[in-house]
């Protein structure tokens, strides 16, 4: 079943200038955005509400005027924060603009080291924090200036993200090697994750995919808590969960038969599930979702 790629490799923008500009409204325009990462940078700004943005398996709650900087190959979700609605926009850039032709002694200088793990700097900035109103001018100079999901202001928008590339660096710190252990031992459990996707039908054990990444049981479990927030059991649940509610909005199968398709072999344990994460059984999920259409 087709569902959201862990990694994204849509090109924001256009392919000679990677650059877009998104609006988002949880839970209005989406529920929301699972774990993911990309090859892009992205800072996301609430504008309004609360969103939740998980980081590295650390939830952050964003209010009005929060921002947060997601640096290449982070793996990252955004949901909504607990009963209430928010509104952000996101600037997604890939690291190629910042690189000029030839050998740029000012790319390998100022981006390679966020690239490979050597740099890293702190991720949530609320409103009022020095980064925060550091950036924000420049931050809404880009939203200003973007059209749909790209742009026709080159010039202005190059500035703008060499700048703000410019404040990273001065709010950055050379990576202890314990913080690069923990990235490689993060990027290992990615497996998992794509392990899940692959056979999220079948029974999984933590044997099973604890092997997958390479870890023991124990420091598998241990580890991916801290990587996602949650517990592996929790996320297949959750992802199984996820799935099901996108085919009951946009399928006519029975729920029975979703259930099974999304790898639940007991029918009372997933309408107890899905109602417990939903508020609502499925077939009353199913007719809020065909009302809403």
């Amino acid at each position: 079943m087709d569902y959201a790629p862990l990694q994204e490799t849509k090109i924001h923008g256009t392919a000679t200038f990677p650059y877009s500009v998104y609006r988002g409204r949880i839970p209005e325009w989406m529920r929301s955005f699972p774990l993911h990462w990309h090859d892009d940078f992205e800072l996301i700004y609430c504008t309004s509400g609360q969103i939740q943005v998980t980081l590295w398996g650390q939830a952050h709650t964003l209010c009005a005027r929060d921002l947060i900087v997601i640096l290449p190959h982070a793996v990252h979700s955004i949901e909504q924060s607990s009963t209430r609605n928010g509104k952000y926009f996101n600037i997604m850039f890939h690291p190629s603009l910042f690189k000029g032709a030839g050998e740029d002694p000012c790319y390998s200088k100022y981006v390679v080291p966020f690239l490979n793990g050597e740099k890293t700097m702190d991720c949530f900035y609320p409103a009022g924090s020095s980064f925060n109103q550091l950036v924000t001018p420049g931050v809404f100079s880009l939203y200003k200036h973007h059209r749909e999901s790209y742009s026709t202001h080159e010039l202005v928008i190059k500035s703008g993200l060499f700048l703000l590339l410019h404040h990273m660096n001065q709010y950055s710190a050379a990576s202890t090697s314990e913080d690069r252990f923990l990235q490689l031992s993060y990027s290992r459990l990615k497996n998992a994750l794509y392990y899940v996707r692959k056979f999220y039908d079948h029974d999984i054990s933590i044997r099973e995919v604890s092997e997958q990444c390479g870890f023991s049981e124990s420091h598998f479990m241990k580890l991916f808590k801290e990587f996602t927030g949650t517990s592996f059991n929790h996320y297949l649940v959750n992802y199984r969960l996820e799935l099901a509610a996108k085919q009951l909005s946009s399928t006519d199968y029975k729920v029975i038969d979703i259930a099974e398709n999304c790898g639940f072999h007991n029918h009372s344990y997933f309408t107890r599930a899905f109602q417990k994460k939903y508020k609502k059984t499925p077939l009353m999920y199913r007719k809020s979702a065909q009302m809403e259409k």
